[in-house]
């Protein structure tokens, strides 16, 4: 599984055996089956993770009771909750296996052991971080001035692959829109 991890930060950084190395070393290979919660809310992330295949998904619980997805990866990616995770504070969200996972992850103080030994890491690990904020002010922007049927067809168009593999509820609440209204922009679209 590692072969995943090594070639996305090949695909943007140098990466000596030696880090390389270090990486097999930090991130430990897990599975989960679908549906399965892996980081609960209201407590501290304990992992980044890196995903090698499956769909996953932050949410969380709005006052009614109702599930808010909040983030939708597919492989490859890393996900977690970011903010809580760096500053290891409790989370807001759970992070839940759509279908069944193979990932790699890594505790924070591997992470920080991680990035202490390798330069190269550390640039890779601030351009994550810097790439996760980027797509939340995007998405935060999209969802204040895109309607529902420009949000579609861009997720349509950015990540066809979630269309097939992920439940249309929760592509709904991601597009911050109810399913029926999914299901009549989808028959829209085919029109």
């Amino acid at each position: 599984m590692h072969e995943y991890l090594l070639k996305s930060i090949r695909a943007q950084i140098d990466l000596s055996d030696e880090d390389a190395e270090r990486c097999i070393r930090y991130f430990e290979p897990v599975v989960f089956p679908k549906h399965h919660i892996i980081e609960h809310e209201n407590k501290v992330p304990q992992h980044l993770y890196f995903v090698v295949s499956g769909y996953l998904r932050l949410f969380y619980y709005d006052d009614n009771g109702d599930e808010v997805t909040t983030h939708i990866n597919c492989p490859p990616g890393f996900i977690t909750s970011y903010f809580s995770f760096i500053q290891q504070t409790k989370a807001s969200d759970n992070l839940e296996c759509i279908s069944a996972c193979e990932l790699l992850r890594i505790s924070k103080k591997n992470l920080d052991l991680l990035t202490a030994e390798s330069d190269a890491i550390k640039n890779f690990s601030i351009q994550v971080y810097q790439q996760s904020i980027t797509y939340n002010e995007n998405r935060a922007k999209e969802l204040a001035t895109l309607t529902a049927e420009q949000r579609y067809q861009r997720l349509v168009d950015n990540y066809p692959e979630i269309i097939h593999n992920v439940p249309l509820q929760y592509i709904a609440s991601f597009l911050g829109m109810n399913p029926k209204s999914l299901s009549r922009i989808r028959r829209q679209m085919i029109k």
